[in-house]
């Protein structure tokens, strides 16, 4: 990591890239729910996204921002 905390820190050129947007289907992978939820979720505001073109994305820090307040929810 950055010492701004944004981007990720480069990586080895064997390493895999980070990914910074994921498709509706990669979110709802890591979040293990189903599609249909993240859909639901990007449009009631409550999981950030951008659009590029015709599609929705996520960003991988949207993605921990939603995590973080479903657990500040829980305590």
């Amino acid at each position: 990591m950055t010492t701004d905390g944004l981007l990720p820190a480069p990586v080895a050129a064997d390493s895999k890239p980070v990914l910074l947007l994921l498709t509706a289907e990669e979110a709802a992978w890591a979040l293990r729910v189903g599609r249909s939820k993240v859909y639901e979720l990007m449009r009631s505001g409550q999981l950030r996204s951008v659009k590029i073109g015709g599609s929705r994305r996520v960003s991988t820090v949207a993605l921990a921002e939603f995590v973080a307040r479903l657990e500040a929810d829980a305590a």
